[in-house]
């Protein structure tokens, strides 16, 4: 211990002044031994020691971003390939809990305004909250028909043609709704087209398999229907449209080493989980 017995004595009885008790008593030959309170005590120090150990393995796992909690925000086309991030994101950290949330792009824009979304995953950066966004994947947009549908054998689909279809959509605040309505009223000019509301893509695919009309979607929201035929793209001018995935946070948000460890492993993994189209 490196102490001399005057030292000892002295720690010993500071001990016993603090717990008002005999701690250690004379055993004749066999030296001192602990009394029940100072076999109390030690259990006690043996406790705190393996609690304090605990607690800097905790300490460094938190500095080291191997623990903690991350809340994900995913925009509801994103909910196809989400599941499987998170579950390679378990593997790799288990200690660190991922939360998902999927909403529409009007509920993970709010979350960030909210701050309850740390981070997020959605295929516009919004103007506000102003955001770090870093470049994911491709996120190919196209128009889906039920196969047997005039339009779906032709080679190129008129504008004409195409307006003339009844669009199955998604509610308002959806993205994927914002860049159909650009892209018609860019292609149309101005031109009216009929529209179906419908509250979510699972639903849509459904209509359009059913041949109750056509509609913009993602592609790797539909790319399983697409590879078996239940669905056909349309050869429209512009289509498909490209645009990207995109991880992002606020600019302000202080990003602790939990955060930094969970954002640069889905940078890393290059858009390997996104669908294959």
């Amino acid at each position: 211990m490196n102490l001399t017995p005057p030292a000892v004595h002295t720690q010993l009885r500071g001990l016993e002044a603090a717990t008002v008790c005999k701690l250690v008593q004379s055993s004749g030959a066999t030296g001192a031994i602990l009394t029940a309170e100072g076999l109390a005590v030690l259990e006690a120090e043996r406790q705190i020691s393996a609690t304090l150990s605990i607690c800097m393995q905790k300490v460094q796992a938190l500095q080291d971003g191997q623990t903690g909690m991350v809340v994900l925000g995913v925009v509801s086309t994103g909910k196809y390939f989400a599941p499987r991030l998170v579950a390679l994101l378990r593997e790799a950290f288990p200690n660190i809990d991922v939360i998902l949330r999927v909403g529409n792009r009007q509920d993970i824009v709010a979350g960030l305004q909210e701050r309850s979304i740390e981070l997020a995953i959605m295929g516009r950066p919004p103007r506000s909250p102003a955001v770090v966004a870093e470049m994911l994947g491709a996120h190919p947009h196209v128009i889906i028909a039920a196969p047997e549908h005039p339009l779906a054998n032709q080679d190129r689909v008129g504008v004409d043609e195409l307006l003339n279809q009844t669009f199955i959509t998604r509610e308002q605040g959806s993205g994927t709704r914002i860049l159909m309505t650009r892209y018609l009223d860019r292609i149309g000019q101005g031109m009216t087209y009929r529209q179906i509301e419908l509250g979510s893509n699972e639903t849509i695919k459904q209509a359009v398999i059913a041949n109750l009309g056509v509609a913009m979607i993602s592609q790797h929201t539909a790319s399983e229907e697409i590879k078996t035929g239940r669905l056909a793209t349309l050869n429209s001018p512009g289509l498909p449209i490209e645009r990207q995935w995109y991880l992002l946070n606020r600019q302000d948000l202080t990003m602790t080493s939990t955060l930094t460890t969970v954002r640069d492993f889905i940078l890393g993994l290059k858009a390997n989980y996104l669908p294959k189209v």
